[in-house]
């Protein structure tokens, strides 16, 4: 085990170039440049969306690398260090290093100066100023430093092994080590993971429990990293075996090189690879792939997904479309197969944006899904057919269906009120369409759906359903148990939507209230909305949401924080004068989506954090995300950019 650890040190000494841009900030908050060691045919990842954790929903980090390969500092034209010393050392620590940086940059180490001296480059020349070193009181001569002081060593409390924090469980040092892990690569230049690699040479006992966390969860942004893990377990299988989650969200399909001589030099992501690394991994839980490595997901290593990992519980194939996968999926996944298994252990499936899986191969999975909480079918060929063939002993929390052109508003709501795997345990469903092309549920449907739904629910999206003023009644009762709720393309006008937010106010012929109107009157409570989608909506407008009649902005409507617009609405409220808009509200967009967004105040930001967080969010902090996710943990990569982007 010490060699491994050992080993594991010794290969994480790298940085990943990521450059996150924050959206929507003042100047003064912009972005500090990132950078990374590693070998000069490493790659970055590629776009992706985080959440901000700033106080203020829908704040995401959208980033967009852009590397620039330098000549190394030490054989600069402008530095003119001559220490051999300085020299050596920085080829060993920073050979080929990838600077992000809007312009190029130098990082010099000068002779007998102890710091490093920044030289921008502006254009074709280099600036010559000294400022740093009058700052430093460099006139050529070494700088005078105070004398060191001398610290007198105190005797260890505790004998080697001994202290309070190692005499824990270990499953409980894991556990709390587990905080100190990041479960995406970092967005800036420090080292990933480092209090983590810091504790591996703490002591023998601090080293398993650290050993063990960090191998609990395996990110993998670029090609690079993957060639070292799989170096690793293969020499010390020991550690496969520590692994629970393989994460491919952050990987990059840029530079993997696939000529003959660099998969003889280096071991990529590849089909023959990837089916080794499962090979080494039997415990592994949770599998997270996604578009960029679509076409090294081969029938070994789908059979071994499918089939040779009993402890699997998780499988995300996140925009797979390619011919590569599609005709892969469809052998493995087939009647005639014999190895394929009449019951899979899966408990979360996401197939979103899967567009190319024809629907007879869905009809073959699906039926063997015994164990389905989290199904994400969004934008797939998914019939009515299929969807009825789930097994009954499912038991459905999350479920999206959106963009599924080949279903009917029948079928979906049959499955939703009717079937055992859904009537009676969804949290969560998407039945999202882009009414323009396609309409999934009729003024009856809707009316048979909203009467059906479950008392579990806490997210609804019914963007493009014909929802009218005659769904009210049945639309005021779910406003107490959802957290989240997609009325967009409804038609009803803003005081339809004013008075979720106001007791029913029934008038009769003399305009008394009515006998039940005040009976509801002294039963009502606020509605309980954090998040309304009113994208598309007609009488949603800029200039009615401003009005002093609107009270959807005002403090009454709390805890609404966030409203979904679109894409007219947000750029009308852009162009008001900020004096127009109300005190402590502001714009967030991004990519299609745009919300208008309530700000807590600077003393309730840490409550409003903790506030949004929801179990099932799985790990997601902000409203309205359109993906499924399989595995909880923070959002970032390709799987931030279809929750909150698309």
């Amino acid at each position: 085990m010490s060699a491994s650890r050992k080993s594991y040190s010794s290969s994480t000494l790298c940085l990943d170039t990521t450059h996150g841009t924050k959206l929507h900030h003042s100047p003064s908050q912009s972005p500090s440049p990132a950078s990374r060691r590693g070998s000069r045919g490493a790659r970055t990842s590629f776009v992706s969306i985080r959440e901000d954790d700033g106080g203020l929903a829908q704040t995401f980090l959208d980033v967009k690398p852009t590397v620039a390969d330098l000549d190394h500092p030490v054989n600069h034209p402008e530095c003119n260090c001559k220490d051999e010393e300085t020299e050596r050392e920085l080829n060993e620590s920073m050979a080929m290093a990838l600077i992000l940086q809007p312009q190029p940059a130098c990082y010099c180490p000068c002779g007998r100066l102890d710091r490093w001296k920044r030289i921008r480059l502006g254009g074709r020349q280099m600036s010559r100023s000294t400022e740093d070193l009058r700052a430093w009181q460099f006139d050529g001569e070494e700088p005078s430093m105070p004398a060191p002081k001398r610290v007198k060593a105190t005797p260890p409390k505790h004998a080697a092994g001994q202290s309070p924090l190692e005499r824990l469980p270990m499953e409980i040092l894991e556990s709390i080590l587990r905080f100190l892990m990041t479960d995406i690569p970092p967005n800036g230049a420090e080292l990933r993971n480092i209090d983590l690699i810091s504790c591996l040479l703490t002591s023998k006992r601090m080293a398993d429990a650290a050993l063990t966390v960090l191998y609990r969860h395996v990110t993998i942004p670029h090609s690079l990293i993957f060639s070292k893990f799989l170096a690793h377990i293969t020499r010390f299988p020991t550690l496969g075996t520590m692994v629970r989650r393989l994460d491919f969200a952050h990987f990059s399909s840029v530079g993997l090189g696939r000529t003959r001589r660099m998969n003889a030099e280096i071991q990529m992501v590849t089909a023959a690879t990837l089916s080794r690394c499962l090979e080494l991994l039997p415990n592994l839980h949770e599998f997270l792939a996604q578009e960029h490595i679509d076409g090294d997901i081969d029938e070994h290593v789908l059979g071994k997904l499918f089939g040779g990992l009993p402890l699997l519980r998780a499988l995300d194939f996140c925009a797979c479309s390619s011919s590569a996968f599609r005709d892969a999926f469809v052998r493995t996944v087939s009647r005639t197969n014999p190895a394929l298994p009449l019951t899979m252990p899966i408990e979360r499936l996401s197939l979103h944006e899967c567009g190319t899986l024809p629907a007879s191969t869905l009809e073959v999975l699906l039926p063997r899904l015994g164990r389905l909480t989290h199904l994400d079918l969004g934008h797939t060929l998914v019939t009515p057919t299929a969807l009825a063939r789930i097994p009954r002993t499912a038991r459905l929390t999350h479920l999206n269906l959106s963009k599924c052109t080949r279903l009917t508003g029948e079928a979906v709501v049959n499955f939703v009120t009717g079937h055992p795997a859904a009537k009676d345990t969804l949290v969560y469903l998407n039945l999202l369409v882009e009414p323009a092309r396609f309409r999934l549920l009729s003024r009856e449907d809707v009316s048979r759906l909203l009467a059906g739904l479950p008392s579990t629910l806490k997210a609804l999206n019914l963007n493009g359903a014909q929802i009218g003023p005659e769904h009210l009644r049945l639309l005021r009762p779910l406003t107490h148990q959802l957290e989240e709720l997609g009325l967009g393309y409804a038609e009803l006008s803003l005081n339809d939507i004013q008075n979720f937010w106001s007791p029913v106010s029934t008038m009769d012929a003399n305009g008394s209230p009515t006998v039940d109107a005040e009976e509801e009157r002294t039963k009502w409570s606020p509605p309980t909305l954090h998040y309304l989608d009113l994208t598309g909506v007609p009488s949603i407008t800029p200039g009615a949401l401003l009005s002093s009649s609107c009270t959807l902005l005002k403090p009454e409507t709390r805890p609404l924080e966030v409203l979904e617009l679109g894409a007219k609405t947000v750029t009308g409220l852009r162009e008001r004068l900020p004096s127009r808009h109300p005190v402590g509200w502001a714009i967030r967009e991004l990519g299609r989506r745009g919300w208008y967004v309530r700000a807590p105040s600077s003393k309730d930001v840490p409550a409003a954090q903790q506030e949004a967080d929801r179990f099932w969010k799985m790990g997601a902090l902000w409203w309205g995300m359109r993906k499924v996710p399989v595995a909880r943990s923070e959002v970032g990569g390709l799987y931030g950019h279809y929750m909150f982007k698309r």
